[in-house]
């Protein structure tokens, strides 16, 4: 008998929408440093490749900012590192509080179980605040893996990380497919020699349609467009 089919999601953009409570952290975040804010857009474009990176690049924002307005170098009150620890403290109490599931998903993901396939989640938001998504939303029971940003040594696009994922769901790379809608999901897709579907609907851009080995406008069409790529 074949390992069953296994389907490994992107989170940020694929299967939530994150954007309103990154980026309300991320506006906190540079209020306690004496920054100026970001818009919902701006911190939409920063997201895909961790917090370290979603922090660093929020803060460089905002010292640009404010260099702008003061034309005076910017010295930032603490760490890098303790700024991660700051954003972290602020987000993962309230991970849930605006960010929504995107239409369709609980529908697709059911569609799924129910035709077999092993589920699991592969995203550079680290493991905890992951877990705390997916508990709040009632969706942790459907998933055979939670692979997180910090759960093993590498992350996206390094396939070690999908890797690592698909051996703790108990799936093989041949009967795989990696969903996600930007460059460190197909990075690590590709690496990993796993299939990869671009979801349309997320925060990346529409050119990576072009690399992805199949693509849905939305995730009442992931079912569909997985078993197109790995038939029964």
């Amino acid at each position: 008998m074949s390992t069953p089919r296994l389907a490994v999601f992107d989170m940020d953009g694929t299967l939530l929408d994150s954007v309103p409570d990154l980026a309300a952290c991320s506006r906190e975040l540079l209020e306690i440093c004496h920054l100026p804010p970001l818009t919902d857009t701006e911190v939409r474009t920063m997201i895909g490749n961790g917090v370290p990176a979603l922090v660093k690049r929020v803060l460089n924002a905002g010292r640009e900012k404010q260099q702008a307005i003061t034309a005076q170098p910017y010295v930032l009150p603490f760490t890098e590192a303790e700024a991660v620890q700051r954003f972290m403290e602020l987000y993962t109490p309230r991970a849930t509080q605006l960010s929504r599931l995107f239409p369709g998903t609980q529908r697709a993901l059911g569609r799924l179980k129910d035709a077999g396939w092993l589920l699991a989640v592969c995203t550079n938001k680290p493991e905890v605040a992951a877990r705390r998504i997916l508990d709040d939303f009632g969706l942790t029971s459907l998933f055979a893996a939670i692979g997180g940003g910090d759960s093993f040594a590498a992350h996206k696009p390094d396939p070690a990380h999908l890797l690592g994922t698909i051996k703790q769901a108990g799936g093989e790379v041949s009967r795989s497919v990696m969903i996600g809608d930007m460059p460190p999901d197909y990075g690590a897709a590709t690496g990993a020699g796993v299939k990869f579907v671009f979801a349309a609907w997320g925060y990346g851009a529409s050119a990576l349609a072009a690399q992805a080995d199949g693509q849905a406008a939305s995730m009442a069409d992931i079912p569909s467009a997985l078993h197109a790529l790995l038939p029964a």
